[in-house]
């Protein structure tokens, strides 16, 4: 994915705050909750399940806004430091990264350290700022899009807030709970559902559904890899036309936030329909959530795969 940080201005915002904020602070508010900070919309969803009335959840990516490339600015980067706690992806967004190692390294939980994360899968691509769109290594950070192992975030996330704030220890763990039971009902709709489908392939913009896929037994074909700005190469268009076709695909997916530029020229290629698969990084319809977006993402799925349950 492309990184736009720019460190001197994150360091400056750094500088500014100061460390003395967190001395002043105490992770909780005037009303008595934890103050928590989360660094995107899944995060934002889970703290707030989670937490409930017991904490203030705050969110450093602006709805509407794509998260990869989020950038701080000097009030943020004071919420970090004055947090109770913060809840992060390290590796999705350079400069959250940046400022919790600054300022709030043992306050924070990154969620990555609760589930094994899978690698990222890549192309060759031409990237837009020229430069490679990720080191050897590297892994998948849309973890959320696996109820099995957002379930598992869940239990992670209510043991790190009751260490932060022991009397309401037991009130985090036993929402958690109902929240794992939420989550385990909808991964088994998704089995159930896709379990019967015409299709195993699922044509995507690029390659953010591979814990969906992998949890299901579906198989992601990425026009592009993990970052939505990257631009396919030519040669990439050609083979994932080519596969679109000889496995009868019907729908190109495009995602939220994201130009479907080309998405609808590959769909005009192979005969085929564009449609939705949203990676919830951010919400952008007003009523819904997690689990609405989901089974949105389900009933896409069906459509688009030829399922019958």
């Amino acid at each position: 994915m492309r990184r736009r940080l720019l460190a001197p201005t994150v360091a400056a915002l750094l500088v500014a705050t100061g460390a003395g904020c967190a001395d002043q602070a105490s992770g909780f508010g005037s009303d008595g909750r934890l103050d928590v900070v989360t660094a995107f919309y899944p995060l934002q969803f889970l703290s707030e399940r989670v937490g409930a009335d017991a904490v203030a959840v705050t969110q450093l990516t602006k709805p509407g806004a794509e998260p990869h490339d989020v950038e701080l600015n000097t009030r943020q980067v004071a919420e970090i430091s004055e947090a109770g706690l913060v809840v992060y992806l390290k590796g999705f967004q350079p400069a959250v990264d940046e400022a919790v190692a600054q300022e709030a390294k043992d306050k924070s939980l990154d969620v990555s350290t609760a589930v094994q994360l899978l690698p990222a899968e890549e192309h060759e691509e031409e990237h837009a700022a020229g430069e490679p769109e990720h080191t050897e290594g590297a892994t998948d950070p849309h973890v959320w899009l696996d109820p099995v192992r957002f379930a598992a975030i869940a239990g992670k996330l209510a043991e790190r807030l009751g260490q932060a704030d022991p009397p309401r220890a037991a009130g985090y763990t036993e929402r958690a709970a109902t929240l794992q039971r939420e989550l385990t009902a909808l991964d088994a709709e998704y089995t159930k559902t896709l379990k019967s489908c015409a299709r195993r392939e699922v044509v995507t913009s690029h390659t953010a559904f591979h814990y969906l896929a992998d949890r299901y037994g579906l198989t992601e074909v990425g026009i592009t890899g993990i970052s939505p700005e990257s631009e396919p190469s030519p040669q990439r268009l050609a083979e994932v036309a080519e596969l679109a076709k000889s496995t009868g695909t019907t729908t190109i997916f495009f995602e939220t936030l994201v130009s479907p530029k080309v998405a609808e020229t590959l769909a005009r290629e192979v005969g085929a329909r564009t449609a939705v698969l949203d990676p919830l990084e951010g919400l952008t319809e007003p009523d819904t959530d997690y689990f609405s977006v989901m089974r949105s993402n389900l009933t896409a799925l069906t459509t688009a795969l030829g399922c019958t349950s």
